[in-house]
């Protein structure tokens, strides 16, 4: 009898290794794919990147042309996570390509960009100094005339006496 609680015992615990070893196998399988899942990810490049990387994802793109800073849209566009490379068509022209998956967030962030855009448009205002300096020239230009009435009323209050 105790031989036979011997046998089942090392054929349990034979099973349980195995179990244990495929289960670990599958384990590193699934921390294997998920490394590789990983490293292809930081393979593709993400944000704003050059045209040819942009194409080399392989998906279709679209394009929205831009006029004037395209520093502004980056700054927008770094906030929306999104993938997009300019081409310069001008001087402060450029196409905007972008994945076609992310038209969504691409319509986002240039809603938010042409938002930013009429701001800075609306405040745009004349740096002080210059408003001195016009302000200067215009009181340097009227000093003369106000110097010639004075001395015509002093030439006219003259005669009187």
């Amino acid at each position: 009898m105790q031989e036979q609680i011997d046998r089942e015992a090392v054929a349990v615990t034979l099973k349980a290794s195995k179990l244990t070893a495929q289960v670990l196998a599958k384990a590193l399988a699934a921390v294997v794919k998920k490394i590789q899942k990983e490293y292809q990810k930081a393979q593709t490049p993400h944000g704003e990147q050059s045209v040819k990387k942009l194409m080399n994802h392989n998906v279709p793109t679209n394009t929205i042309p831009i006029e004037g800073d395209k520093g502004l849209f980056e700054k927008v566009a770094r906030k929306w996570n999104v993938d997009y490379a300019f081409h310069r068509t001008g001087k402060n022209k450029y196409l905007l390509l972008f994945k076609s998956g992310q038209a969504d967030a691409i319509t986002a962030a240039f809603s938010e960009y042409s938002a930013e855009v009429m701001k800075r448009a609306k405040d745009k205002r004349p740096p002080v100094m210059e408003e001195f300096k016009k302000a200067k020239e215009r009181a340097d230009r009227e000093k003369p005339k106000a110097k010639e009435k004075a001395e015509k009323t002093r030439k006219i209050e003259v005669a009187r006496e």
